[in-house]
């Protein structure tokens, strides 16, 4: 797992907004980057939406918020649509950016073992350094805790 003061990792992947979206082209602003395991789920689903109903006071404190999940793009899409989510999606099929914030590891669900994506959030500064780190996040309270402290840090 990443830590905060370390700079985070680039990428290069296509999302719901871009062919190409790179963590780099954010620079100058907060970003919010998200991690949740799978789109159209119950918790997946109440974070996308809890994220987008507030995504003008994030973008008015400075901040773009980016999901990332395993999910195929034409998935995000459909995920998208569904729920008219103003969040920005990005597929991540093979895990690689997963892996790189540790986000990708072991879970198990009725003494079964498997591969899953931890729900993590990181929050990022306009220099593309992590300032904040939420693991194992709990979906209720999560957003309004996010965007606090994107505001707290927009007034610094």
């Amino acid at each position: 797992m990443l830590e905060v003061g370390t700079t985070a990792p680039n990428f290069a992947a296509p999302s719901n907004a871009d062919d190409n979206l790179q963590l780099t082209s954010f620079r100058g602003k907060s970003v919010v980057l998200y991690f949740y395991p799978k789109d159209d789920t119950p918790g997946c689903t109440k974070q996308a939406i809890g994220f987008s109903e507030k995504i003008g006071e994030f973008a008015d404190a400075g901040a773009v918020v980016i999901g990332v999940s395993k999910d195929p793009l034409r998935k995000h899409n459909k995920f998208v649509e569904k729920y008219d989510l103003k969040v920005t999606l990005v597929a991540d099929e093979n895990t690689e950016i997963c892996q790189r914030y540790g986000v990708w590891a072991e879970k198990s669900m009725y003494g079964r073992k498997y591969m899953g994506t931890d729900r993590t959030t990181f929050l990022i500064d306009g220099n593309g350094v992590i300032q904040q780190i939420w693991a194992k996040v709990k979906v209720p309270g999560h957003v309004d805790v996010v965007l606090d402290a994107v505001k707290s840090m927009s007034s610094d």
